[in-house]
């Protein structure tokens, strides 16, 4: 029986955003980008009703598989692996550290809707430096729409909207790489959007080094609150001091008319540290 003919006979529920990969080929492409090893424990994001985890048991010395729904669970169970460990639980309020000894792989087909939450649970935000979670990650094979995934590989020269807080979020703690784009004919039911695999290699230093990430967060988030005002005006309306704000930007010699979108992760950060020193 295949992928198609096995999804239709589980009742898959809106509410949880499940729609299941069935396309044999992506399925073996997921397989070949996390490069897994007898050696490596992988932990697998919403597996569902289990049709990439078949294939991951097979390559790797442990799978454990994080799933909310008990119907999936139930399936789950059927595959009778003996490397394989199903949790019942919220990866949301799932703690990494405690699943096993060593490093872990990532693999996730996981509910659109909370890509963002997912995202910063797996990695941390930019302030949080010593994240347990991030901790225990190599990297991470993530499934993801395509406009999601465009955001998280963009830069500031990037087209429209795709350059953000989640770019930032993504690259702060790791190197994003767009894999494939995935048709909406690949999953049961079938999404209404297109969507990609990207892969997120760990990084073992933050992409800056800063002496503050608290506030190089706040710049941020201020600098991209409202998008459609320069990033002179976003800084004030983010709490930052006229004088202190005028004179950073100055020094950098960025035009107070610019958007925060066309400043470089790198430029934020050189920001940052100016507003503390003119502060």
């Amino acid at each position: 029986m295949n992928y198609f003919e096995r999804a239709k006979y589980f009742r898959t529920k809106k509410r949880l955003g499940q729609n299941f990969l069935i396309d044999g080929e992506v399925i073996a492409d997921i397989i070949d980008y996390a490069k897994i090893s007898p050696e490596d424990t992988v932990l697998e994001i919403g597996p569902g009703v289990g049709f990439v985890t078949e294939q991951l048991v097979k390559h790797a010395k442990k799978v454990i598989a994080v799933e909310l729904d008990e119907d999936a669970i139930k399936e789950l169970k059927k595959l009778d692996a003996k490397n394989l460990e199903i949790i019942h639980k919220d990866i949301l309020k799932t703690d990494l550290s405690t699943l096993c000894e060593g490093k872990i792989k990532v693999v996730a087909n996981i509910p659109y809707y909370i890509t963002s939450p997912i995202i910063a649970h797996l990695l941390g935000e930019v302030d949080d430096l010593n994240n347990k979670n991030r901790a225990k990650i190599t990297d991470i094979i993530l499934m993801v729409q395509e406009e999601v995934a465009r955001r998280m590989c963009a830069n500031e020269n990037s087209q429209g909207k795709q350059y953000g807080l989640l770019t930032i979020l993504s690259q702060f703690w790791a190197e994003v790489k767009l894999l494939r784009t995935v048709g909406r004919k690949c999953f049961y039911p079938a999404p209404k959007v297109t969507s990609a695999l990207v892969k997120l290699t760990v990084r073992e230093k933050p992409l800056l080094e800063l002496s503050d990430y608290t506030h190089f967060r706040k710049t941020v988030r201020a600098g991209f609150a409202q998008r459609r005002k320069n990033i002179k005006n976003c800084l004030l309306n983010g709490g930052f001091l006229k004088d202190t704000v005028i004179k950073s930007l100055s020094e950098l010699e960025i035009d107070e008319n610019t958007r925060g979108e066309k400043l470089s992760i790198s430029t934020f950060g050189k920001l940052s540290e100016l507003l503390i020193k003119n502060g």
